[in-house]
């Protein structure tokens, strides 16, 4: 089965083209290798992607050819990503003293990526 439509139909993507794109741009991994949208995808893979929030990693426990509802949806995947951060969590993560000025290259490319942002 096509990994950009497994992702869809247990509803990990809110559309296929979503997902595509997303598989397109290098994003997901399948197995710790780059996929591309029509990647096959088996029982026991690891898909791992970058959300805006944090990393996702999924176990495929089961192929469901369609778009199935959120309860069946649940059942065919495994999710091992580690927690949402907390919002206070997430304000910590760059922040400049008031008054410091505008940040140089060097700086934001740090903040960039304490933000996890791949440029």
């Amino acid at each position: 089965m096509r990994v950009d439509i497994w992702l869809w139909a247990v509803r990990l993507f809110k559309s296929r083209s979503v997902s595509a794109s997303t598989l397109r741009a290098g994003r997901v991994r399948v197995n710790g290798t780059v996929a591309k949208p029509a990647t096959s995808v088996a029982v026991g893979d690891r898909i791992t992607w970058r959300d805006p929030l944090r990393e996702r990693i999924v176990v495929v426990r089961e192929l469901v050819p369609k778009r199935v509802g959120a309860p069946i949806a649940a059942k065919a995947y495994e999710d091992q990503s580690p927690p949402v951060p907390t919002r206070e969590e997430r304000a910590a993560v760059g922040l400049r003293e008031r008054g410091a000025g505008r940040p140089t290259k060097r700086e934001r490319r740090e903040i960039d990526k304490l933000r996890g942002r791949r440029r």
